[in-house]
């Protein structure tokens, strides 16, 4: 289970908007240099992130805009949440590239990109609709895990 910190930012009834900023790791690593998220992290370091939490160990009422709040996600998530975005929709680009070479034999070149092109917009929808589909379900998005900081103001959406 990954566990981050952030500021709750606004308050729905069914869930909770956190700001969380990217902190670095990149001291404890043994890669140090040699990896990408090193990179990245110099790049935007305190790069601030909007995060929708669902009720997990607290009930979104019970916070507040500026409470500091913990949420967490299970790990295997994370992985196939990877797979999904990334691995997706390069498999249909490269399918539908294979395809539309087939398909317009008369023009290798423009039938793949064509094909391409199709495949991996197909293949952007279908994430967004696995996205809407499972945004509710708590098993495969951020939780609320527990208040580590009451801050001021009061602000309710929804």
């Amino acid at each position: 289970m990954l566990l981050e910190t952030g500021r709750v930012v606004a308050v729905e009834t069914d869930a909770v908007w956190v700001e969380t900023i990217r902190k670095t790791t990149c001291g404890s690593c043994a890669a140090q240099k040699g990896c990408g998220h090193g990179l990245l992290n110099r790049i935007s370091e305190g790069h601030r992130s909007l995060i929708r939490a669902l009720p997990g160990g607290i009930n979104p009422q019970d916070c507040r805009v500026d409470d500091e709040v913990s949420i967490s996600i299970p790990e295997a998530v994370i992985l196939r949440g990877s797979m999904v975005v990334y691995i997706l929709p390069l498999l249909l680009m490269l399918a539908s590239a294979a395809l539309g070479a087939k398909l317009l034999s008369t023009n290798v070149d423009l039938g793949s990109a064509l094909g391409a092109v199709a495949g991996i917009t197909l293949g952007f929808v279908l994430v967004r609709l696995h996205a809407h589909r499972h945004r509710d379900d708590k098993n495969l998005q951020p939780t609320l895990v527990k208040v580590l900081h009451h801050g001021t103001e009061a602000v309710r959406f929804g």
